[in-house]
């Protein structure tokens, strides 16, 4: 044995000397070279390619680094059958900025094998220590990071660039997943932020879901079917030559459920939300850039439109000579904020900021070629009074589906009190569920003015049914009676035309054609003042 440890010995011996002999005497180029010969050799001889992501592609960040890692994490820390396997249990855990899950990574100079369309491939995460930097513009890590992609010779052409694709796609969307999105708004008067970006954001918390959302059920599945219709349509809509965007329409009363509804549609597909206000961009060109600067997969919402800018119907507006009350009209194509309207030079609220956003510039934000500077973007439009909005705004192509916010009905009050008190289909009387869908329609209360009620009596679940029950009855009686009031005004009125008409029309007396006489005349004051006393006593 002894002598075995020496013959080891004087062989590392002789091997050193060979080493340093050859140090000394063989070029460095000349060692470089051979050794470039021999990993030629090797390749030839091998089955397989190999491919280095480096950390850093020479001073900036290698972005399919960042993707890869993503995309390894979420392999490595998966537990379904079909997920790829680790050659070890040792995983490193992160957690980046303004994201509010862990993700699990592959550990340092560690292997995991990947399979793509029944393609097996190996990575393996390489972490050497950096040689030390003399001097440089920007300092480097003081380890050298990167993944080598083994995949066989026979299969790169195939799969290589559709991997690396697939790769940067789930990437991204692991991002949005993990990353809390964002409520972005405009900055007032279109002033820009230290990173010169005109958006102003801050985590977007909102709970609202579809699951939550007070709605008749067959009209939340519609619009569920078709928010994911869009996410998944990019192969349509670029077949079909469309700009990947969709615009939605919602209109109702207030407190029937329109910015639930909005949040509601954000965290069904995640994607941020920018909402624009309008009184506070003074051009086009400026409504432009913010357009320009707003991401892919994101929800622009412009809220009371109505409200923001005078968009008024120009059927209505040209039958009064061509001119509204609140603006004016460019050759009946556009329509500037006029005095009195919101947003004009004479809105009090207004601080002498003069709006000049024409319809024509807002129709090609929407629906214009400035609208597909970017994709997958969703157009988001509320209103209490539909009927104030131009044609040219409503129809297919700017707001596609128009979604009418209704009072709440007796399935969306199901909702309501599941959400609010905990109950199921069976756990109320069926004679309480039967005397609430006997009013609730008639009662035209918002899903708001009911969720007030429930929130109050939430702590006792038998009151907070008998206030609502009382709180709905109340408000059919008092529906009824304006009912009532206003079908007798409108007799009133309607009679007291027919009687005029008769005084206006002339009739033929002895071929003479006479008006009705003074006496006819009295009656009829008279009478229209006794139609005045009813309706005043009614």
């Amino acid at each position: 044995m002894k002598e075995l440890w020496t013959t080891m010995a004087s062989l590392m011996g002789v091997l050193a000397f060979c080493q340093t002999l050859l140090h000394t005497v063989i070029p460095p180029e000349l060692r470089f070279a051979v050794l470039k010969l021999f990993q030629r050799l090797f390749n030839c001889f091998s089955s397989y390619c190999y491919y280095e992501i480096t950390e850093i592609d020479g001073v900036n960040t290698n972005e399919l680094y960042n993707a890869v890692q993503l995309y390894l994490s979420s392999s490595a820390s998966s537990t379904t059958p079909s997920a790829a396997a680790t050659s070890s249990n040792r995983l490193s855990l992160t957690r980046g900025l303004n994201s509010s899950a862990i993700t699990f990574g592959l550990a340092n100079n560690d292997r995991l094998s990947d399979v793509f369309n029944g393609v097996s491939v190996v990575w393996e995460h390489i972490v050497t220590p950096r040689q030390s930097q003399t001097f440089s513009w920007r300092p480097l890590p003081e380890e050298k990071r990167g993944f080598t992609l083994r995949i066989n010779k026979r299969d790169k052409p195939q799969i290589l660039e559709a991997y690396l694709d697939f790769i940067t796609e789930k990437a991204n969307e692991i991002r949005r997943k993990n990353q809390d999105r964002l409520l972005y708004t405009n900055s007032r008067g279109g002033s820009l932020d230290s990173r010169g970006h005109p958006w102003e954001s801050v985590p977007f918390k909102h709970p609202s879901t579809f699951d939550t959302l007070a709605m008749d059920p067959e009209k939340k599945a519609e619009i569920m079917s078709d928010l994911r219709d869009f996410a998944d349509g990019q192969a349509f809509y670029k077949r079909t030559g469309r700009a990947w965007k969709r615009g939605y329409l919602l209109y109702g009363p207030p407190g029937t459920g329109k910015s639930s509804m909005i949040a509601a549609m954000a965290n069904f597909l995640g994607y941020d939300i920018y909402d624009l206000e309008l009184t506070e961009v003074n051009t086009n060109s400026e409504l432009r850039k913010l357009l320009m600067k707003t991401s892919s997969k994101s929800i622009i919402v412009i809220e009371d439109i109505d409200c923001s800018i005078n968009l008024t119907n120009r059927k209505k507006s040209n039958s009064n000579g061509g001119r509204s009350s609140g603006g004016a009209f460019d050759g009946g194509s556009e329509m500037r904020t006029g005095p009195g309207a919101p947003g004009g030079p004479g809105d009090p609220d207004n601080n002498g900021n003069n709006n000049s956003i024409t319809l024509s510039g807002l129709l090609n934000f929407t629906d214009g070629l400035w609208s597909c500077c970017g994709s997958e973007r969703i157009f988001v439009f509320t209103t209490n009074h539909i009927e104030k909005l131009d044609p040219a705004l409503l129809r297919s192509g700017r707001m596609d589906m128009h979604v009418f916010m209704s009072y709440c009905s007796f399935p969306s009050l199901k909702i309501l009190l599941k959400n609010y008190l905990g109950y199921d289909d069976g756990d109320i009387e069926t004679e309480v569920l039967a005397k609430l869908a006997e009013v609730i329609d008639e009662a035209e209360m918002t899903p708001a003015d009911i969720s007030e009620v429930l929130i109050k009596n939430r702590r006792d679940n038998g009151k907070a049914l008998r206030e609502l029950l009382e709180a709905l009855r109340i408000r059919a009686e008092k529906k009824r009676v304006v009912s009532r009031r206003r079908r007798l005004v409108a007799e009133v009125e309607e009679i007291a035309e027919e009687e005029k008409r008769a005084l206006d029309s002339p009739k033929e007396v002895g071929g003479v054609a006479t008006g009705g006489g003074d006496d006819v005349e009295v009656n009829y004051k008279k009478g229209g003042k006794e139609g005045e006393e009813d309706n005043g006593i009614n």
